[in-house]
């Protein structure tokens, strides 16, 4: 039996029971109510009424939510912490959390009971909190929410999955600033009487390690599980209570490989920031509605009721669906990944799917670049058949090949002209593809930055495959009739990049052991690796191509002791 999460503060419980795992130490129910206190009283007393809250881990964002609850404040809860997010929500909102000027909380996780505050049940129609979509393509929509809306979905899923977790921890790998992760590590667990782990856990052996504390289940997204391998610690997976899936569909290919190594049959959930759970499937290629939910079809356009929308009004799905019965439909791609070029249409995912077709792609992604002119691009993830392909026939000649393959199913007009080679999709903090850095990647000035061809993402590396364009601003004059790129110019590229990828959120201080050792000429195709060294604030480089090293050295930002 769940408690709502209006009088989760107020219920009596088990006062030494472990609450979350946060920084190597388990928070009871006694430390957290004594923490939220603390900052209820703090933040009641500051004249702000709208706050944005961003956190790293769970737990201190679990506090400072329920704290801002019973302050009597609304919360926005945005997807990150870029500087352009922080600089739009500041116009409205009291930043809080882990900003760049955001207000500090860490000491404050473990207060003692000095409040003299009695907490009261806070109104479950309240509409305190907003949360944003995380859609693909353009800005962020606000979308308002009560208390009661997520209650009403956690009775649905602790009554379907509650008996078989048992006291299972949440462990996720998927960020709690998005309805799913918000859902499922903190406010499922924390109504059910569940510990979560405040770490979001960034590969499988990580997770799998903390498994040692006791039984637990996986938050998972199809981008991690995905990448599930014949090396992944399936022992350890084989272990979890369950696996769950949301933010798109699970590929058969993934799901049979985790059953089978791992003996787990991953429970998907499909829904939307709006909608909150809509269905789920395990094993299977149709999805079952929740309790409560109906589909129908008016005009072509799917229709869904819901009760956690609290309204009598049905929300369009942006899906294409087959009904099978009244409780059971197949999904069959978005449908407003509908796109024009020069007037002619273009399903993206239909683009993406033909692509897949070809023998030596794992995965494919298409976008379009918005300048004068709209252009496809595709970012493509090879396999090893694939990779051994470009690397005998060369990347242009592949590229031709995978054009040929489109051609019998789409206008000329409209087949991609950027292409982009990945080891991996790149992700965003809320676990779907990086849009925005992908479009960074692809829409590039070639008068200021080379031509990004490949790409290979680690945990604290990459590796670009760089083209420098023969009409660089920067090679006239740099010498007449013998042009090269300038240091200074490298360096520029060097930051660039890295700023793309890592958080290097402190000023440039120095440079340490820079050396230029060959020169770069236009059309050299380079490989530039950077390696980020958080701790020491430190960015390595080093350009290089089949003749060898071009440059290396450091780059150092201060601040980051």
């Amino acid at each position: 039996m769940s408690d709502k999460l209006s009088h989760y503060l107020i219920t009596k419980r088990d006062v030494d029971a472990p609450v979350a795992y946060h920084s190597g130490q388990y928070y009871s129910a006694t430390q957290f109510v004594n923490a939220v206190k603390f900052w209820a009283d703090k933040l009641q007393a500051q004249p702000f009424r709208h706050y944005a809250l961003y956190t790293e881990d769970a737990y201190p964002f679990a506090v400072l939510l329920f704290a801002l609850l019973h302050a009597g404040k609304q919360i926005w809860i945005p997807g990150n912490n870029c500087p352009g997010t922080a600089e739009q929500l500041a116009a409205d909102c009291q930043l809080l959390g882990d900003w760049q000027n955001g207000e500090s909380f860490d000491d404050c996780l473990e207060a003692p009971e000095c409040s003299s505050r009695s907490l009261s049940p806070l109104n479950p129609l309240d509409k305190q909190l907003v949360i944003f979509t995380s859609g693909s393509t353009g800005q962020a929509k606000p979308i308002v929410k009560c208390l009661d809306q997520f209650q009403l979905e956690i009775a649905t899923l602790e009554q379907r999955w509650g008996e078989h977790l048992g006291e299972a921890a949440a462990l996720a790998t998927v960020g709690h600033q998005h309805i799913y992760g918000l859902l499922f590590r903190v406010l499922w667990p924390l109504s059910a009487g569940r510990c979560f782990h405040s770490q979001a856990y960034i590969n499988p052996e990580t997770l799998v390690h903390a498994l040692q504390r006791g039984s637990a289940y996986w938050v998972a997204s199809p981008a991690h599980l995905k990448r599930l391998d014949h090396y992944s610690p399936w022992g350890g997976i084989a272990g979890l209570k369950a696996i769950f899936s949301s933010g798109g569909a699970l590929p058969e290919t993934a799901a049979h490989q985790i059953l089978t190594d791992g003996g787990q049959a991953v429970i998907e959930v499909y829904g939307s920031s709006e909608t909150g759970g809509i269905a789920w499937r395990q094993q299977d290629k149709a999805w079952t509605l929740f309790p409560g939910m109906s589909l129908r079809c008016i005009g072509g356009k799917w229709l869904l009721h819901s009760p956690y929308l609290q309204t009598e009004n049905d929300f369009q799905l942006d899906d294409n669906i087959t009904l099978l019965d009244d409780r059971r439909f197949m999904l069959h791609g978005r449908s407003d990944r509908i796109v024009k070029i020069e007037e002619k249409r273009l399903s993206l995912v239909e683009l993406e799917q033909r692509l897949m077709t070809a023998p030596w792609i794992d995965d494919a992604h298409a976008l379009v670049i918005s300048k004068t002119r709209d252009t496809v691009a595709v970012v493509v993830v090879l396999n090893a058949q694939g990779l051994e392909q470009l690397k005998s026939q060369g990347r242009n000649r592949l590229i031709r090949q995978l054009r040929k393959a489109l051609e019998p199913w789409f206008e000329s007009v409209v087949l991609p002209r950027k292409w982009l080679f990945v080891n991996i999709m790149p992700l965003s903090t809320q676990s779907k593809i990086d849009q925005q850095l992908l479009t960074r990647l692809l829409d590039f000035d070639n008068g200021k930055l080379p031509q990004v061809l490949n790409l290979e993402i680690n945990a604290d590396s990459v590796h670009l495959g760089l083209r420098v364009p023969e009409d660089l601003l920067y090679f006239p004059g740099h010498f007449a009739g013998y042009p090269i790129l300038p240091g200074v110019v490298q360096l520029a590229w060097v930051e660039h990049f890295g700023k793309l990828f890592f958080v290097m959120d402190q000023p440039f201080s120095c440079m340490e052991v820079v050396k230029f050792t060959q020169i770069i000429q236009p059309g050299d195709e380079l490989t530039l690796s950077l390696d980020w060294k958080a701790a020491p604030g430190k960015l390595y480089f080093n350009f290089s191509s089949k003749l060898g090293m071009h440059s290396s050295g450091r780059m150092v930002y201060e601040g980051n002791e």
